[in-house]
């Protein structure tokens, strides 16, 4: 994403919107969107376009207890008047009752992407196991805990929060790396060698839960929490997202500073 930012525009932010705009219109309940911990104080496009989602479903819960769905830009990149000025999709929109809620968590072990099914096929082939940088940190959870308190937060829902799961105590990825190797029945840096490759572009030293202005709300369970969320005027952000529509289907090469007016928390490395 950081390679092809406008892709990660169309992709994150207007997938979510596309796909949340549709859930409104044909009366889904509960719409929980899957964020990230990199979306607090992002210094990377995946972590921005991820705040942008989570900005979106805030917009639309916003609207929706205004009574005012209907008022919402369909930003649509094709021909969809039919569809969208449909009486049932109208009448949808004005009565519409869905709660949009996201869910802000770290990585999870063994999922697409995962550090662990790396590390394991490099220490398969004997090594290098490459490491970014010796003293990068990371919060995990595995699979089943990620898709329980996902549904469990949802069933918290009532509307435009961003609940937050306890992922416990970071850890340091040069301390899982080597770890790893010692379970495989290796020693590191003896029989299994450790490469540090330097941290990506926008890749941070270590991940942030919430953003420090967001402050903390307990839920009835001790592993989830309700971020307080931090006001924008959501009028004004309907529109810039328009423009960085545009923008991302033009191939702006502008697009991460066109992404920093919007979300002021985004700062790239």
């Amino acid at each position: 994403m950081e390679d092809s930012p406008c892709e990660a525009i169309k992709n994150n932010a207007m997938g979510t919107y596309k796909t949340a705009y549709a859930a409104m219109a044909h009366g889904c309940k509960r719409f929980v969107l899957i964020s990230t911990d990199k979306a607090v104080n992002p210094t990377n496009i995946m972590g921005a376009s991820k705040r942008l989602c989570e900005m979106v479903i805030q917009a639309f819960d916003h609207k929706i207890k205004e009574g005012k769905a209907s008022e919402i830009p369909q930003l649509f990149t094709h021909e969809m008047s039919d569809m969208v000025n449909a009486p049932e999709v109208v009448d949808a929109l004005k009565h519409t009752q869905t709660e949009f809620v996201a869910v802000r968590f770290g990585n999870v072990l063994g999922s697409n992407g995962s550090v662990i099914p790396l590390f394991r096929k490099q220490i398969e082939a004997g090594g290098p196991v490459t490491v970014t940088h010796p003293d990068i940190i990371r919060y995990f959870m595995t699979i089943p805990e990620a898709v329980s308190l996902v549904l469990l937060a949802g069933t918290y829902a009532k509307g435009g929060e961003i609940f937050v799961l306890d992922m416990g105590e970071p850890v340091k990825i040069d301390t899982l790396a080597r770890n790893l190797i010692r379970l495989s029945g290796f020693k590191p840096d003896v029989d299994i060698k450790l490469t540090y490759t330097g941290l990506r572009p926008g890749e941070k030293l270590y991940e942030e839960k919430l953003m420090a202005e967001e402050g903390l709300k307990k839920t009835k369970n001790d592993l989830i929490h309700i971020g307080c969320p931090i006001p924008f005027d959501v009028e004004e952000f309907l529109e810039e997202l328009e423009g960085l529509l545009v923008a991302a289907y033009k191939n702006k090469d502008d697009i991460k500073d066109r992404v920093q007016k919007v979300v002021t928390t985004y700062h790239p490395a």
